[in-house]
């Protein structure tokens, strides 16, 4: 996922450098093992500050995922996978670029509501809707592509919103992965075996 911004305390509004705060020590130590005193050093604000905006810790959690979706989405829509005339190639490129995303330490590139939803969908529901609305909503967000494509290569199975899941799938699968020590290389060998099965898909279209 999207590499980190690094603020200073002194940019941004309190709430905003606090969801930035959450964005990366969550995605670095787990959302029960970070602390609203952590939250509130790092974003350089007082814990008043902190209750001012969030009435809860998980209510941080819920807005924290919701930043995450909005931060992330406006990412990938001006992303150049969008630019190829054929829409399986914007398919394609769309790997390519998840690719490119990939470096660095595993917090930088693997996903905060990936992150907070295996840890809390138990305990904390709510943030674990936030979560799954950030996750399939991206994941809808290649439909039309994927449809467009399906149309123009005869191919009527899975359905588009189907394969669209199964990328987010594989690439939630990647970040477990790379966090269990197979590093970048795990997320690039999945996406690698994902790009490949879905030329296959397409090529039996053509043929």
């Amino acid at each position: 996922m999207p590499r980190p911004t690094k603020q200073t305390p002194e940019r941004g509004s309190a709430r905003q450098r606090l969801l930035e705060a959450a964005r990366d020590m969550i995605r670095a130590k787990g959302f029960a093992a970070t602390s609203v005193d952590e939250l509130c050093a790092a974003a350089g604000v007082t814990k008043g500050a902190f209750f001012h905006h969030f009435a809860s810790k998980e209510a941080l959690g819920v807005a924290a995922a919701e930043f995450w979706g909005s931060s992330t989405g406006a990412l990938f829509a001006g992303a150049p996978y969008h630019a190829p005339a054929d829409p399986l190639e914007r398919v394609l490129a769309y790997l390519d670029f998840r690719g490119l995303l990939m470096g660095g330490e595993t917090w930088e590139w693997t996903c905060l509501v990936g992150t907070m939803v295996e840890e809390v969908h138990q305990t904390h529901p709510g943030i674990a809707r936030a979560c799954g609305e950030a996750i399939f909503g991206h994941a809808a967000t290649l439909e039309a592509d994927i449809a467009l494509a399906m149309a123009q290569h005869g191919i009527t199975e899975p359905s588009a919103a189907s394969l669209a899941r199964h990328t987010q799938a594989v690439l939630q699968g990647a970040f477990v992965l790379a966090k269990a020590g197979g590093g970048v290389e795990a997320g690039q060998e999945a996406l690698d075996h994902l790009r490949r099965y879905i030329e296959l898909l397409f090529g039996k279209g053509r043929s």
